[in-house]
């Protein structure tokens, strides 16, 4: 659901500066950990969840295998000044886990509305950790969104309760392409009202 557009204007992750890095996106703590931005020694983590191919599988754009440099330009692209998704780490460190569990993020539509997308490491699968920060980042709301939308491949049930236990409804069904599958899915359509 993350990692789709290729790298833009050439930003290379070593031209980035972290202080200058997502001052505009909100840092939003949950109970067990918090929701930051992404930063440059992400790259590492991303990559080793990514390389699997159970969370790539799970997602439309990240491809299985990983191509070398795909995490780090990943990154590069969710801290580009003219990025069209907000991406958040999911950081666990305040509770002694990984500083990274996962990823979710929201990329803008047309008019009030944002498309929510996440993956979490399988080996926090199970955990809640998906629900919690779904539900956070609905809750915080950052893009004063009227409306959110998400899908989940339909032979991933445990996507599609996250989404509906933090309040999406079914909208229909349809189908998306699927870069580790090489082909189209069948997907479940959700919404969200805000308001």
């Amino acid at each position: 659901m993350v990692m789709s557009a290729p790298m833009r204007g050439g930003t290379r992750l070593d031209d980035l500066k972290v202080n200058d890095l997502s001052l505009s996106q909100a840092i939003i703590p949950t109970t067990r950990f918090t929701l930051r931005p992404l930063r440059p020694s992400d790259a590492g983590m991303i990559a080793h969840y990514t390389a699997d191919r159970r969370v790539a599988e799970g997602t439309r754009a990240i491809p299985h295998p990983l191509p070398h440099g795909a995490s780090e330009n990943f990154v590069a692209r969710a801290l580009a000044d003219d990025r069209q998704e907000d991406v958040w780490a999911i950081d666990g460190s305040q509770s002694k886990l990984s500083e990274l569990l996962g990823i979710v993020s929201l990329t803008r539509m047309e008019g009030d509305q944002s498309e929510l997308g996440f993956w979490v490491g399988a080996g926090f699968w199970n955990t809640g950790f998906a629900t919690e920060a779904v539900a956070a980042l609905v809750s915080a709301n950052p893009h004063g969104a009227r409306t959110l939308f998400a899908e989940a491949f339909q032979d991933n049930a445990g996507s599609a309760r996250v989404l509906t236990n933090c309040g999406f409804v079914y909208l229909g069904d349809a189908e998306s392409w699927s870069l580790a599958r090489n082909g189209r899915v069948p997907t479940w359509t959700y919404l969200r009202k805000m308001d």
